[in-house]
């Protein structure tokens, strides 16, 4: 088993005063040769965005973006028809840019931060028609087992959001002193990690919160909560 292991303040960030974004890959101004990405996983940036404030209308083509508010109120519009959509906790936003699509993104409250984290995934298919869905998926859900949140559009999982790519995301809130076993679809396959909050064992590791693993070439691991903990996961081709 391969384990790389980013701690969470060995992350980019960027202080911009209406966002404080932490970026656990390359991305603008932040670049780092050894954490350009994790397999067929580009963007992994964890950003909280001060009220009312937010990202204006801009273009994205050729990649499948993956938006999971934390706490606060997302808005979401688009060329697409999808005019001021609220995404909150407890929802996942997922859009395929293909071919090209222009969108904007803010903060829809006028006195509560907004938490999130945005995660770009390279697609297994060029220029396909934009598209965008969100879903709500309890968190009961979840409780000491997995639960699905995203899958490729070529799979049969009729409860998960769809992306053009052979790729799973998924979370999982765990009690303390609670073990679980995460089971990878195949070998050519690894596992991004993000510890949301809490303190995990992992191969010897110790994942606090926002801490990180990227874990590969294995067919399985398991994970030891030592804290009431919450994860998140991105299984993607490593050789896509």
């Amino acid at each position: 088993m391969k384990t790389i292991i980013h701690k969470a303040e060995s992350r980019g960030f960027a202080n911009h005063g209406w966002l404080q974004a932490n970026h656990s890959f390359s991305f603008a101004s932040y670049h780092n040769s050894e954490k350009v990405h994790f397999g067929a996983l580009r963007v992994f940036n964890d950003d909280i965005i001060a009220p009312k404030m937010g990202f204006g209308t801009h273009p994205h083509d050729n990649m499948e973006i993956i938006t999971i508010p934390l706490k606060g109120v997302l808005k979401h519009k688009d060329n697409m028809g999808d005019a001021w959509i609220a995404v909150l906790p407890n929802e996942v936003q997922v859009m395929s840019a293909g071919t090209g699509v222009q969108h904007s993104e803010i903060n829809g409250s006028a006195d509560e931060h907004l938490s999130l984290f945005q995660i770009w995934i390279f697609p297994d298919k060029q220029n396909v028609e934009p598209r965008y869905d969100q879903k709500k998926f309890e968190a009961s859900d979840r409780k000491n087992k997995l639960q699905t949140l995203v899958t490729s559009i070529d799979e049969n999982h009729e409860s998960s959001l769809k992306i053009h790519q052979d790729a799973i995301i998924s979370r999982i809130d765990l009690d303390s002193n609670t073990d679980f076993e995460y089971k990878l679809k195949s070998r050519n396959h690894g596992v991004y990690m993000m510890t949301i909050n809490g303190k995990v064992l992992i191969d010897n590791s110790v994942l606090e919160t926002r801490d990180a693993a990227g874990i590969s070439e294995t067919e399985a691991f398991s994970i030891i909560a030592e804290q009431d903990s919450s994860l998140l996961f991105i299984e993607v081709p490593m050789d896509f």
